[in-house]
């Protein structure tokens, strides 16, 4: 079935289906989580999906927007809509403290990067903050786009400070391994996760629409005498990328270690 078939009204609307848009929105989904609408498939024009639903182009829009969001269309200037493509997703264990061109390896995936900044700067108040700098010192940064195969997975923005990595141009591959040959490598780190939806700038980096759903993920991680020595903050695209953490019950409810007092 095309595209153009799937929309016609006769076939999904309904007077009792509830409001035309989330009907509209409901078989668009139906259709491309089933795989009848397939990765890559072109959608006509919000003007042509109007004339042939006989809904007004603010329905139309209604329905696709919430779509956009969820990474399932993608909307391109100049080159219309398109069912987004379906990659495989990538598994991250928070409980392992790895760099991504180290886990990206593991899975038998070939990295690489593609730099946005890389140098000695002034330090903004949060990296003062955050790392132990004072106003006469610089940062060092280090701004790149990560990709997996041929996939946009994750902006990364790294800062250090400067005697850690007095020289940024050395980070070719993996931060950590640049790190480690100084015995500067982390062996902890706190990460903090929230859901946001990227802004434009961030979302044409990734290569998704604008509202994208993404990670951000803010990460300090610490030397083994406690020094930080990294503040990461990334943006990790929502439909390609999965973080899975293990829980443990505590030994003494699962009856080791004699009873509770």
């Amino acid at each position: 079935m095309n595209v153009r078939e799937l929309l016609q009204p006769a076939r999904w609307l309904s007077e009792h289906g509830g409001p035309r848009y989330q009907q509209l929105q409901r078989v668009l989904e139906n259709a491309i989580e089933s795989g009848e609408l397939a990765p890559g498939m072109p959608l006509p024009s919000e003007r042509e999906i109007a004339e042939i639903t006989t809904l007004s182009r603010v329905t139309v829009r209604k329905a696709i927007r919430p779509l956009v969001e969820a990474g399932l269309v993608v909307q391109r200037r100049g080159s219309g809509s398109a069912v987004a493509q379906r990659g495989a997703r990538v598994e991250q264990m928070l409980s392992r403290l790895t760099s991504f061109t180290e886990d990206m390896a593991r899975r038998g995936l070939q990295s690489r990067s593609t730099w946005l900044e890389r140098g000695l700067f002034t330090p903004s108040p949060e990296e003062m903050v955050v790392l132990g700098l004072s106003s006469g010192e610089q940062v060092a940064r280090i701004g790149r786009l990560r990709h997996a195969g041929n996939e946009t997975m994750a902006i990364e923005r790294a800062s250090l400070p400067p005697d850690i990595l007095p020289d940024p141009g050395r980070v070719e591959k993996s931060l950590y391994e640049t790190l480690g040959q100084n015995g500067n490598r982390p062996v902890r780190a706190l990460q903090r996760l929230s859901a946001v939806s990227l802004g434009g700038k961030d979302a044409a980096l990734l290569g998704v629409s604008p509202g994208a759903a993404a990670l951000h993920i803010e990460r300090t991680s610490y030397l083994p005498g406690g020094r930080v020595v990294e503040y990461t903050r990334s943006l990790y695209r929502g439909d390609a990328y999965d973080f899975v953490a293990e829980l443990r019950i505590p030994d003494h409810e699962n009856g080791i270690g004699g009873p509770v007092t």
